[in-house]
């Protein structure tokens, strides 16, 4: 199988919260498109440096990540995200990784979203037998 790459919208989780409390209107929320590698081998989402800038997503603390290479290093943890396929969402704490690396959609919100890897399509997909209810969109 090869690499798997999704469209996702990462939107800023204290945003979402403003706007529900009548603080924010809907089009100062801040969100972004991305396209995400993504990696069944991966926990977490990850993001890069300038993602976290963007999306001005607070630090809530640390931890240790093992690399693609092997090498173990300290990195942030910002959140909350709230990460958007299709008609699923999540909400979730993000790994950043350093430079411009690439945005990974791991294990915890792809199985939260209910989504599913299909290898024949080399494509992310809702799982078709999913009983999943979509949250109200945002737009």
């Amino acid at each position: 199988m090869g690499l798997v790459y999704a469209e996702i919208e990462l939107i800023r989780g204290a945003d979402i919260v403003l706007f529900q409390e009548g603080q924010l209107p809907a089009d100062q929320i801040r969100r972004l498109k991305v396209n995400a590698l993504v990696d069944s081998g991966a926990y977490m989402l990850a993001i890069n440096q300038q993602i976290k800038t963007q999306l001005d997503l607070r630090k809530v603390g640390e931890q240790v990540a093992e690399l693609a290479d092997g090498t173990q290093t300290r990195l942030e943890i910002v959140g909350p995200v709230d990460v958007q396929f299709e008609n699923r969402s999540t909400t979730v704490r993000a790994m950043v990784l350093p430079g411009d690396s690439e945005v990974l959609l791991g294990s915890i919100p792809m199985e939260d979203m209910d989504v599913l890897i299909d290898p024949k399509q080399q494509k992310l997909i809702v799982n078709p037998e999913s009983p999943y209810i979509a949250k109200k969109s945002l737009k």
